[in-house]
């Protein structure tokens, strides 16, 4: 049985350097690693006093890990203006919070080599839970300033809607 329905001569999965992210629509720019998507389920152990000596396992609550998206520093403000949104310094008493809309839905894309969306999950109610304006600067290494966003969230589904698409064939040059 193939892994791919549509493309059934494809044997490589897909690979993690092509890939966005949305968030009020649009694509966020410059986004450079994006975090796995983690989901940990609890175990809640139990057993009845006539029970054999194993306990019976049943699961519990489900925890979302943060999701971390990294970029270079650039004069792109989308990755600020949003975690000011949480925490605003000098806002002024009652205002440093935005409750209106400190929330947002986004979207992670995964695209082929071809640059052709193959899978998307949509991830809820995300917040900034930590902001890396600037990284450590230092003047012995060779590196791009990397800006942090660290995101909490309530949940992720992949979104059904995006299918396997037809994969071009290469033209021979």
């Amino acid at each position: 049985m193939t892994e791919f329905t549509v493309n059934p001569n494809r044997f490589d999965p897909y690979k993690t350097f092509k890939f966005r992210v949305k968030w009020d629509g649009k694509i966020v720019a410059g986004v450079s690693r994006v975090s796995g998507l983690i989901r940990t389920t609890a175990v809640v152990e139990h057993r009845e006093g006539g029970d054999p000596s194993s306990s019976r396992k049943s699961p519990g609550q489900t925890e979302y890990s943060p999701v971390t998206l990294e970029r270079g520093v650039t004069h792109d403000t989308a990755f600020e203006e949003w975690a000011n949104k949480v925490a605003n310094f000098g806002a002024g008493l009652g205002s440093e919070v935005s409750l209106r809309d400190f929330r947002k839905d986004i979207v992670i894309e995964l695209l082929n080599e071809a640059g052709q969306l193959v899978l998307a999950y949509k991830v809820f109610r995300c917040w900034p839970s930590e902001f890396v304006a600037l990284p450590d600067l230092d003047s012995d290494a060779d590196a791009v300033a990397i800006q942090t966003l660290v995101l909490q969230n309530e949940g992720w589904v992949r979104d059904t809607s995006v299918v396997e698409p037809h994969e071009p064939a290469l033209s021979p040059g």
